[in-house]
């Protein structure tokens, strides 16, 4: 049972979750982040270790060690990747995950070479400047149709090159992190960094009130979810259950806000368990938590990449509603003080 008010653990949510947005961290880039994040559970004096993989699995202790729960969020966001250097010095990109070149445009990126360090540019139309060309308001925007304007003095192919960038260098989008006096929460990449945020407001949930969870519960950090692999390893020993702490949808046809957790009950790759979010809908309702019940159409989750690698576990979805996913993100900190009320619940 919740035996504390909230309001400080949403605010270190809040702060952590703001501190995580700032550290660059696309699909196949996310060593600086996930050093970040087994440092903070290891401040709250959780044992924390980095996988093979790249993620971070955290033991947040508990008792029954056959019966363990599993929480999964993940830290890798969508991203680019240099594709081809053009003859004007000017980068043509491929996505990481489901980057839309729709609303990355006019974007500040950050160019991270391999071994020469890394340099700032803008991702625009290809011939953006609206004066010069009237194709501007019809031309598709595409990842063929726009480039990274490099903020250096380069105007070749070889230009580019003598900089050390090359194929291959990571391109990092500016988040643009604000948070607003009432309370809302604006980012590229709350998906799903607000939902590490809201891990670690557990784990010092459960630290400051010197809590043992009723079953053992643990934390997967996962680094490859926006490319589909994230949460397929690395599972305890002893998990019957495995539940993804991931953004829940906000937009036409579903009930959920920004201020709710969501609990999804089936999205593009089925149903969850049933029993599941049976559970997670009763404990929502013990911990007075404002929740919504939702299918989302074009969706799927650590969790489910966790099954597909034939771990034989129960599985569900919960996460604090998002508007605008994939592009600038909108959430509340109501929304996080709801999912971490349910976590409270459910988990401990």
């Amino acid at each position: 049972m919740i035996n504390a008010n909230l309001t400080g653990y949403t605010d270190f949510i809040v702060e952590k979750t703001t501190e995580l947005l700032n550290i660059d961290s696309p699909t196949g880039y996310t060593e600086e982040a996930a050093a970040w994040v087994k440092g903070e559970f290891e401040k709250l004096g959780f044992d924390s270790k980095i996988t093979n993989k790249g993620g971070v699995i955290v033991n947040l202790t508990g008792k029954d060690k056959e019966d363990g729960l599993l929480l999964e969020a993940h830290t890798d966001t969508l991203g680019a990747m240099v594709a081809t250097i053009k003859a004007n010095g000017r980068l043509q990109l491929t996505n990481l995950g489901g980057m839309n070149p729709n609303n990355a445009e006019t974007e500040n990126v950050r160019v991270v070479t391999k071994f020469d360090g890394i340099y700032e540019g803008t991702f625009q139309l290809n011939n953006a400047s609206i004066h010069v060309n009237g194709d501007y308001d019809d031309t598709k925007r595409t990842w063929e149709n726009c480039e990274v304007v490099l903020d250096e003095d380069v105007k070749t192919k070889e230009d580019t090159e003598k900089l050390g960038i090359s194929v291959g260098d990571i391109v990092c989008f500016e988040p643009n992190v604000r948070v607003t006096k009432s309370g809302y929460i604006k980012s590229r990449f709350l998906d799903d960094k607000l939902s590490v945020g809201i891990l670690l407001g557990l784990a010092k949930y459960i630290c400051d009130n010197k809590l043992t969870p009723k079953r053992a519960l643990y934390a997967h950090i996962t680094v490859f979810e926006e490319v589909g692999h994230g949460g397929c390893a690395s599972v305890p020993e002893g998990c019957t259950e495995a539940i993804s702490v991931d953004m829940g949808c906000v937009g036409e046809g579903l009930t959920c806000t920004e201020k709710q957790v969501s609990i999804c009950a089936k999205d593009s790759g089925g149903p969850y368990s049933y029993s599941i979010v049976q559970g997670l809908v009763a404990a929502a309702k013990e911990a007075g938590a404002d929740y919504a019940i939702d299918i989302y159409p074009h969706y799927g989750s650590d969790v489910e990449a966790t099954l597909r690698s034939g771990n034989d576990l129960k599985h569900g979805l919960i996460g604090a509603g998002v508007y605008a996913s994939h592009g600038y993100e909108r959430s509340h900190r109501d929304g996080a003080e709801n999912v971490l009320k349910l976590l409270i619940e459910y988990a401990i």
